[in-house]
């Protein structure tokens, strides 16, 4: 089988809301590439990567002379082809990699009648778990949903979200007001739902004396891990000889020499994978390898998924035995996605693993259609702007922060 073509298509989806975090906001969207890689057999697999935009597109569109004629099976091969790990820009490359590593083992499921999962290892359970994953938000006029800015009203959307997907372990994406604020909002959440496990992420932006403070606070909270407080492998080492929480990342460990240097002299207890950052499903099933051998945890990080990007994650969930975190998602924040049948559905707070070859998803063609045309009119966005700050910009570590009273 050879790779005849390599489509990507840049689209636009709505969220409910505009999520608030440290560097900004997301703009009430999730800008992501569509990756279809076409087999001289009819064969079309599906990839994603976000963030892009038009760059992406170019991205593929240069591959694409490079790849034409390349077997999918071979993914060790397409993997130097791409990212050879002696070449500039190698992380550059990683999400790119990971787009067409997702369709190559899409078309290699397909042609073999083969679920994604049996071709790393098999399946281990059925179902997986997700946290609610939180953020304070802007409202949104148009629908009628409500901002998230005073403990109330983040109280109040949690149980929402539980009541609707049955969520029982909860992330809130911190970094944007106060950690003082923040930490009484937290404890809030731990009051209302007991029974429920927490984790919090403020994406690096406090100093190691503020993470080391907070960490002390909320050592009573039924918490699964602390997230990124502060920047750094040396920075969370600092904050993780002071508190007893476990510590993740998905910003310091990232890569396969990061991880050695995290075994070395560890900085986080939980490796939060990402079948974009890391390159692919496959270099997160050897990284988790790796933590099993040495006792670290792992979850799975979210970086604005849509359905495709989404079923990598369930079919790795699946196959990983030392999972044993609930893991995140942005995607209960989508007010639609682009594959056949729209959103999967969250049952319980567990969607379940798609059985069909490959991947299990297929494109909506009028679904993509009408997001590409959104994106055409939109453009991209920046990521780390405020659409109500508009000439605001973090510092590292943050002071900056937004006003609890200010709407």
């Amino acid at each position: 089988m050879k790779i005849v073509d390599i489509i990507p298509t840049t689209v636009s989806v709505p969220l409910e809301a505009p999520l608030r975090h440290s560097n900004g906001e997301h703009w009430g969207r999730f800008v992501r590439t569509i990756v279809e890689v076409v087999t001289d057999e009819g064969i079309v697999g599906l990839g994603e990567v976000g963030g892009g935009g038009e760059g992406a597109e170019l991205q593929f569109k240069r591959l694409k002379d490079y790849l034409i004629g390349h077997d999918p099976f071979q993914l060790e091969a397409l993997r130097y082809k791409i990212c050879n790990p002696t070449a500039s820009l190698y992380n550059n490359r990683l999400q790119y990699m990971a787009a067409i590593e997702f369709a190559c083992l899409d078309i290699i499921g397909q042609k073999l009648n083969q679920p994604v999962y049996n071709l790393i290892g098999g399946k281990l359970r059925d179902k997986i778990s997700f946290a609610s994953y939180l953020f304070f938000r802007y409202e949104n006029q148009e629908l009628g949903i409500e901002e998230v800015r005073t403990i109330e009203q983040l109280v109040r959307h949690t149980r929402a979200l539980k009541e609707r997907c049955g969520f029982r372990t909860h992330k809130l994406k911190a970094g944007v007001f106060p950690p003082e604020y923040e930490l009484d909002a937290y404890k809030a959440l731990a009051a209302e739902f007991p029974q429920d496990h927490f984790r919090i992420d403020p994406n690096a932006c406090w100093s190691v004396e503020d993470s080391i403070w907070f960490a002390k606070q909320i050592e009573s909270i039924r918490n699964d891990y602390l997230e990124d407080p502060t920047w750094g492998l040396n920075g969370m080492r600092r904050v993780r000889e002071k508190t007893t929480i476990p510590l993740a990342t998905n910003t310091v460990v990232v890569t396969f020499e990061q991880l050695a240097q995290n075994v070395l002299n560890p900085a986080a207890d939980v490796i939060l994978l990402d079948t974009c950052f890391w390159g692919g499903i496959r270099a997160c099933v050897k990284a988790a390898a790796i933590c099993d051998t040495f006792q670290l945890g792992i979850s799975v990080h979210s970086s604005g998924e849509l359905g495709i990007q989404l079923s990598t994650m369930l079919h790795l969930a699946a196959a990983l035995p030392n999972l044993t975190f609930a893991i995140d998602a942005h995607y209960h924040q989508l007010l639609d996605d682009v594959i056949a049948g729209g959103k999967m559905e969250y049952k319980d707070g567990q969607i379940a693993v798609p059985d069909e070859p490959g991947l299990g998803v297929k494109l909506d063609r009028d679904r993509l259609q009408e997001y590409a045309e959104q994106f055409r009119r939109q453009g991209a966005y920046c990521y780390d702007r405020d659409s109500r700050r508009p000439d605001w910009y973090p510092l590292l570590p943050n002071d900056r922060w937004a006003d609890p009273e200010v709407q």
